[in-house]
C-alpha cells in the first residue's frame, strides 16, 4: 500500500495518532476509494483502537442499504453529488460506534463523466458527532482512476486530521 500511495501512510498514521490522543472512534463510508482510505488506517499499527468500521458502497443500492441514503437523493442529485456525501457520512456516523465518520463518492475514471459531473469530480463530507456535517467538493481532474484514486484517500485523511 505505502509503496503504490506513500503519502497516504504518513497521513494515516497522523490520523491514528491523533485519534487515540483524543480517544475518538473513525468511520469510513467510501465509494469510488474502495476502502483505500480504510486501508490505509488499518496499515497502522494500533488502528484498531480508534478505526470502528468501513462501509465500501460502490453500488446506489449499498449506499441506500448500509447507509440509509434516501434513494429519492441519489436518484434526484446523483450518487455524485453533496447530498449523498453527506447522507454517507452522517449514515455511517449514525450506523457506528465512531464520533467522526468521512465518506467518498466521486467519478475515477476513465469513463462516467460528463460536461455537469466530468471525471476527477469528488464530494466528500464529515459528520462529527455534536456538530454539524460539513462537506468539500474537489475537481482532480481527468489525471488517471489511480491518482484520482489516491488524492481523494489523502483528502479525506486530511479532513479526518483537520476534525479530530
Amino acid at each position: 500500500m505505502h509503496k503504490l500511495y506513500p503519502r497516504l501512510g504518513l497521513l494515516a498514521g497522523q490520523v491514528i495518532e491523533r485519534a487515540r490522543a483524543a480517544d475518538v472512534r473513525i468511520a469510513t463510508a467510501e465509494s469510488c476509494t474502495g476502502g483505500l482510505v480504510a486501508a490505509a488506517l488499518t496499515e497502522i499499527a494500533g488502528s484498531s483502537a480508534v478505526l470502528d468500521c468501513g462501509f465500501v458502497t460502490y453500488s446506489n443500492a449499498a449506499k441506500t442499504q448500509m447507509l440509509g441514503v434516501p434513494a429519492t437523493v441519489i436518484t434526484a442529485q446523483g450518487a455524485v453529488s453533496q447530498e449523498v456525501a453527506r447522507a454517507m457520512a452522517d449514515g455511517a456516523r449514525n450506523g457506528s460506534n465512531a464520533d467522526f465518520a468521512v465518506s467518498i463518492t466521486g467519478i475515477a475514471g476513465p469513463g462516467g463523466g460528463s460536461p455537469d459531473k466530468p471525471v476527477g469530480l469528488v464530494w466528500f463530507a464529515l459528520a462529527a458527532r455534536g456538530r454539524s456535517t460539513r462537506s468539500l467538493e474537489h475537481r482532480f481532474g481527468d489525471v488517471g482512476r489511480a491518482q484520482v484514486r489516491a488524492l481523494s484517500a489523502q483528502t479525506a485523511l486530511r479532513l479526518l486530521l483537520e476534525a479530530i
